[in-house]
């Protein structure tokens, strides 16, 4: 295994003097307790099931996959170098490197996770090079799998399994003519006449090693960082695209109270780690260093300078140049969501300190279907599984945007993603389909003298949606029959999308009392009298209108129509009633989805709703004429 401070019952902890560490002095000098000591082998010993301690053996696998990773690479710059003509003598020392980042590198790497690895090359060798000859290279190679380049991504990569490890390699070409052994890419000098990609392909490793450079004890901020990131993963906060943290951040965080508590274990500074940001005065920033100027007029954050950055929420600042913000994607929902997980981890914490907890309780896993009485549920769909894999993958990546529109309204007041995605059922069993799930928790604010909460939604649904198609059109990746859809259940009607195993868990006071009502666009018809039967005109286009197809097989009522560049949501329920006990049955909430396009060319989505007819009834009066809410449409034209 990874070292770790492992102490035994009886002994004490006494650490050498800590250097000192940070932009401020330490909180507390003071060395462990015995007591500290004994928490610390308890907190090693619950993680131990979770498989978040690696075997020596596997570790020793990555090491040699990694050894023969690094052959290959001085092997194809050696060839790239003789094909290029240079001298003999360059040849002979040319080098060419792998270095490892994230959490490979930080020590705190999981069973089967991949690594995060980059090839540097000298001068001579280009990124061409990179995604042609090595690539090649690679192909060739009997114990490489599953390879893939992703030349044109923000940050270039190749993508492969090796021997059954998944590493992701960037690249970086130094304007040096050979890679010694030693070479330190913490150097900012290494940075000069660098192009842009080769930059963001070393900022990880140079982020990684400095993080390491300023913490007091590597051992101890490893045991804490494995604790840290499996509390997060199972209380649903360890996400970076769906605007939670990453893995750089809670370890920039780990690292912060580590720099604060340099003697402590890690069964303090676990503790210390909720005290520290259950009360952290945001949005002023987390820094392990103070920001250095390099003068190589790259960007940098800093609010004095850049207005942008005055708007980040819960800014966490990388600590190698040029210092970046990790935490750009955190909201207003998702940064309240975590303060308050930061301040029941202190409590669990105290708990433990006192002996009325064991560990185990930090890890379990918090009920998130029993929280909020209202959800939405997005889902992605597509024919072909890779096809899938690359539309799940596009529309996680704006799931933020859907959620920062969410917030933005006047009677919500939270919306909380959940980072775990589930399968979907097959909207037709027999037609192959491959549909991932997204749940989004809602807390409304209660409507002041007024017995039913109307929101509209139509907007925030569109906007989301054809932005989504928007970008999927414009990288090429559109094809036939990948889809959106959103739909709002009411908690007990998760049931009709989630297995019994993800929705079982102890029931937890609801956040809020009361439901939702969306007003629609005036031209739809919700007559009492028409059999939940409704039009949706088409809006203007260009496009065709194609046909009508889909239907919703999980609700009572269903109906269909189709308009092109038009995502409408109806979000529909009564006030709380008697009927709304567990036992009761529903007659309110029933899910309606707002779906996708078929191509003709371009996208028309398909307006799926389910409406319950009791719902009708009791469906307040919507304007008409001028007053009735018309939703613009965002990308006419595209």
């Amino acid at each position: 295994m990874m070292p770790f401070p492992v102490t035994t019952p009886g002994s004490r902890q006494t650490p050498p003097a800590p250097k000192h560490c940070g932009i401020s002095s330490p909180i507390s000098l003071a060395a462990p307790r015995e007591t500290d000591c004994i928490l610390t082998q308890k907190l090693i010993e619950t993680l131990k099931p979770f498989g978040v301690l690696e075997e020596e053996e596997e570790l020793q696998r990555r090491i040699l996959i990694l050894e023969k990773l690094n052959s290959l690479v001085k092997e194809w710059i050696r060839e790239i170098s003789e094909s290029k003509s240079l001298p003999p003598a360059v040849i002979e020392n040319v080098g060419g490197k792998i270095f490892t980042f994230g959490s490979y590198r930080l020590g705190v790497h999981t069973k089967g996770a991949d690594i995060d690895a980059l090839c540097v090359a000298p001068r001579h060798v280009d990124r061409s090079d990179f995604f042609t000859s090595f690539y090649d290279k690679l192909k060739l190679h009997e114990e490489v799998k599953d390879l893939r380049a992703v030349e044109e991504a923000f940050v270039p990569v190749i993508k492969l399994c090796f021997d059954g490890i998944e590493i992701d390699i960037l690249f970086a070409r130094l304007a040096l003519q050979t890679i010694p052994e030693d070479l330190d890419l913490r150097d900012d000098s290494l940075l000069k006449n660098l192009d842009i990609r080769c930059i963001r392909s070393l900022n990880g490793c140079r982020v990684t090693d400095e993080i390491l450079h300023l913490v007091p004890n590597i051992d101890n901020f490893r045991l804490t960082l494995r604790a840290i990131k499996l509390w997060a993963k199972c209380h649903n906060i360890y996400s970076n695209i769906l605007g939670f943290l990453g893995g750089v951040s809670w370890a920039m965080l780990v690292a912060r109270t580590c720099q604060l508590y340099p003697n402590a274990v890690a069964s303090t500074l676990v503790r210390k780690f909720f005290l520290v940001f259950s009360e952290w005065e945001w949005p002023n920033p987390v820094l392990l260093k103070e920001p250095e100027e390099r003068n190589l007029n790259l960007p940098v954050w800093d609010p004095r300078v850049n207005p942008s950055d005055r708007y980040h929420l819960m800014p966490i600042i990388t600590p190698a140049y040029p210092q970046q913000n990790s935490t750009y994607n955190v909201s207003v929902s998702t940064r309240t969501v975590m303060i308050e997980e930061f301040k029941q981890g202190l409590a669990i914490t105290h708990e433990i300190l006192l002996s009325k907890a064991e560990w185990s309780k930090l890890f379990e896993a918090p009920s998130f279907f029993q929280k909020y009485k209202h959800y939405i549920v997005l889902l992605a769909s597509a024919p072909t599984e890779k096809q899938h894999l690359e539309w799940v993958g596009l529309v996680e990546s704006k799931i933020r945007i859907l959620v920062g529109s969410l917030e933005k309204n006047e009677f919500i007041t939270l919306a909380h993603v959940n980072p775990q995605s589930f399968p979907a059922p097959k909207e037709n069993p027999d037609k192959e389909e491959f549909r991932t799930m997204w749940v989004i928790g809602l807390v409304l604010k209660k409507p002041e003298n007024s017995e039913v909460l109307s929101i509209d939604l139509t907007y925030d649904i569109q906007s989301f949606t054809d932005t989504v198609y928007r970008q999927a059109i414009n990288s090429k990746m559109f094809e036939m029959d990948m889809k959106i859809a959103a739909m709002h259940l009411r908690r007990k009607e998760l049931h009709q999308l989630l297995p019994n195993h993800v929705l079982q868990r102890k029931k937890t006071q609801s956040t809020e009392d009361v439901r939702l009502t969306a007003l629609n666009d005036s031209s739809l018809d919700l007559s009492a009298d028409s059999g939940n039967s409704m039009s949706v005109p088409s809006p203007p286009s260009a496009a065709n209108p194609g046909p009508v197809t889909g239907v919703n097989t999980h609700a009572p009522a269903a109906v269909v129509a189709s308009g092109t560049n038009m995502q409408v949501i109806e979000v529909s329920s009564q006030q709380a009633s008697p009927s709304d006990s567990p036992g009761g049955m529903s007659s309110e909430g029933v899910p309606q989805t707002a779906s996708q396009p078929a191509l003709s060319p371009l996208p028309k989505p398909v307006i799926t709703r389910v409406v319950s007819s009791t719902l009708l009834v009791n469906h307040p009066a919507r304007p008409s004429g001028s007053a009735a809410t018309n939703i613009a449409n965002p990308i006419v034209g595209v």
